[in-house]
């Protein structure tokens, strides 16, 4: 494995433990997750390019569209919240009241 690969799978463990360490705040939340997906992208994106295979070349690209929607819908969540509570404190949400 190259350096890039073992820097970029470090990048994505470190998110995935922001996600579970910083879970109090929505926005945090967010960025840990938007690191791992940009992480996921340049990964999948490095092994395309290094895979000369015309097959995995949209694999990428799916995953960007994925990682775009994935924000839209948080920031539109965060809003949301932050209107309705006043806070983006994920223990203020009680999520069985509709």
């Amino acid at each position: 494995m190259s350096s890039a690969f073992i820097n970029l799978t470090l990048a994505f463990m470190l998110s995935l433990l922001g996600t579970l360490t910083f879970r109090s705040h929505l926005m945090s939340t967010l960025l840990c997750l938007e690191g791992m997906m940009l992480s996921l992208f340049i990964m999948t994106s490095l092994a395309s390019l290094n895979s000369n295979s015309m097959a995995s070349m949209p694999i990428p690209i799916a995953i960007l569209v994925f990682a775009a929607c994935e924000a839209a819908v948080g920031l539109a969540l965060l809003v949301k919240v932050s209107n309705t509570y006043g806070t983006d404190y994920v223990q203020n949400l009680n999520l069985l009241q509709c």
